[in-house]
């Protein structure tokens, strides 16, 4: 853990998750969206609501990282905390500054219970809607 990284508590505070096109199936944001990958090493990038808005997040994604989103979703602190999932401020220098970049824990998890996780967040997230998408 770095020095600047830091547990959110807020249970308000929404969580910014961009959505590759390819994780959107007729219409709905598929649980893909919300599984850290094996590079990932355990830990889901979101970008923190109150650092920054979902079309910030979204801009900084597809036009400094130059990576590919359908649009920004969002999950809660206190969605994740209900699942007994820790979030992070991680706040990030290089390649790119983001000083909003957060982190969804699932180190350690069993990849069943990942899988089962990753679904009810993309329920959340689904529940709220899109947050922002391109026009």
């Amino acid at each position: 853990m770095t020095a600047a990284r830091r547990a959110l508590t807020d249970p308000n505070e929404l969580l910014y998750r961009q959505v590759h096109p390819q994780f959107i199936q007729k219409g709905r944001v598929s649980s893909q969206a919300f599984r850290p990958t094996p590079k990932d090493d355990g830990e889901l990038s979101v970008s923190q609501g109150s650092r920054t808005s979902p079309e910030q997040a979204y801009q900084l994604y597809t036009q400094q990282r130059e990576l590919h989103s359908a649009g920004t979703w969002s999950i809660s602190v206190g969605q994740c905390m209900s699942l007994d999932l820790e979030v992070f401020a991680d706040p990030l220098t290089t390649p790119i500054v983001d000083e909003a970049h957060a982190v969804v824990c699932f180190r350690g998890l069993a990849t069943k219970k990942i899988q089962r996780l990753s679904k009810q967040l993309s329920a959340f997230a689904q529940g709220r809607g899109c947050q922002f998408a391109p026009r």
